[in-house]
């Protein structure tokens, strides 16, 4: 029991005790002395009491920060030992869950409604470390599955983040005006004219839903033993990355897909400049100089870029006149190359043209006070479906991967788009 508690329960007594004595119209020498006695405990337990609320103040902070951590970290804890090849013998064969991955899918199943087994996100991340079965013996040694190549993932590389929501809809309001300055023009003037604080929403709703199949044959589920745990697990993330990836900037905003940042940069108020013309570092620049009017960046050096691998190709053939500098050179010296991102999936590919240059486009972020330029929501986890019929002949197993999501913009400030930069002709 802590012991501002005890103190207040004795003090409690004290009074109690006063309360009958000085009741008396003539108490007797013993009660006198009592009375002294206890107005002399009651005036020490007030100075006690106080000190013991300092001490416990600061035992209930430091075991408020625990309790603040404490759950998250055990949690991450048993997302480490999540085992997607319990959840696939589960679904195959009826097998029960046990352990971490029984603990995450009843809790997961509390906090929303899934028709299969819900896999949380983190259980998708490649994890290092752990033990594969190398194959088996008779007769034919089985290595390791070699997993299919899939391009990696620039939404993060980009600034975007990504945001777990449990169920509803999320908004951000986002100031459009606010406080205003002003100098007095005379001693009685007025100090500026007031401006009203106005926000707009930028909100994401569970309107898409992304579904995932795989089919695995008897065969390897009997061949790879716990070596299908990091493949499917690969595979799935594979996937899911590669097409998140590609909706985060293309979606088409139709058929259930979100609105992209390139595809809807009108919708979420971009600014994009068709260059029409060769690409060079002149364009970027001029949009470096407009983030850092705009108050959005300080320097070029806080600015991303994503665009295609042509790009590249191209200035770094480019030779400046009379140096052995090229037009790569030139650009990644203001913006770093840490800062440059290529990718053939979330860029729209050049249009073949024996004709004219084929053009390329290019996409600007920048995090401004901690804010990214892209939010990405995930509403809960993966929920992982078995279907049982069809491949019920072949003794295999079918997996259903559905994931909603959503993505919306803080601010199109933190974004320019460049169009209609032509990388050289096509031969």
């Amino acid at each position: 029991m802590l012991t501002s508690v005890t103190i207040a329960r004795r003090q409690s007594e004290i009074r109690e005790a006063l309360s009958g004595l000085v009741g008396k119209d003539a108490p007797t020498e013993e009660e006198t002395r009592q009375m002294a006695a206890l107005d002399t405990e009651y005036r020490a337990n007030e100075t006690r009491y106080r000190a013991a609320l300092i001490t416990e103040d600061e035992e209930r902070r430091e075991a408020g920060q625990e309790l603040e951590t404490r759950s998250d970290r055990e949690y991450a804890e048993l997302v480490n030992r999540f085992e997607l090849r319990q959840v696939a013998l589960f679904l195959d064969e009826g097998r029960a869950l046990d352990g971490p991955t029984a603990e995450i899918v009843q809790e997961m199943r509390e906090h929303g409604g899934y028709r299969g087994v819900p896999v949380p996100w983190q259980a998708l991340e490649v994890r290092a470390g752990e033990t594969v079965a190398s194959g088996t013996p008779d007769p034919i040694q089985t290595r390791p599955i070699i997993d299919r190549l899939f391009p990696s993932s620039v939404a993060s590389s980009m600034g975007a983040q990504m945001i777990n929501i449990d169920y509803g809809a999320i908004e951000w309001p986002v100031a459009t005006s606010g406080a205003t300055v002003g100098w007095q023009a005379t001693e009685t003037g007025a100090a500026g004219s007031p401006s009203t604080y106005a926000t707009v929403d930028r909100a994401m709703k569970p309107d898409h839903t992304l579904g995932v199949q795989m089919k695995i044959t008897r065969k390897a589920l009997k061949q790879s033993g716990a070596a299908l745990e990091q493949a499917v697990r690969r595979d799935m993330n594979g996937a899911i990355s590669k097409e998140v990836d590609r909706v985060i900037f293309l979606g088409s905003g139709a058929s259930g897909e979100p609105l992209g940042v390139i595809t809807g940069a009108g919708t979420y108020g971009i600014t994009s400049t068709a260059v029409n013309a060769a690409a060079t570092w002149a364009a970027f620049r001029s949009q470096v100089k407009d983030f850092i009017l705009a108050n959005a960046a300080t320097g070029p050096g806080a600015v991303r870029v994503l665009t295609r691998p042509e790009l590249w190709d191209y200035w770094d053939g480019i030779l400046i006149t009379g140096t052995a500098v090229t037009e790569w050179d030139r650009a990644t010296g203001h913006i770093p190359a840490g800062n440059w991102a290529m990718s053939s999936n979330a860029m729209v590919e050049p249009v073949p043209d024996t004709a004219e240059p084929g053009e390329v486009s290019a996409l600007l972020t920048v995090s401004t006070g901690g804010v990214s330029p892209i939010f990405v929501g995930a509403w809960g986890g993966v929920d992982l479906i078995r279907d049982p019929f069809s491949d019920a002949s072949s003794g295999g197993l079918r997996l259903t991967a559905l994931a909603t999501m959503d993505l919306t913009i803080a601010r199109p400030v933190q974004l320019r788009l460049l169009t209609g930069l032509q990388v050289g002709t096509d031969e």
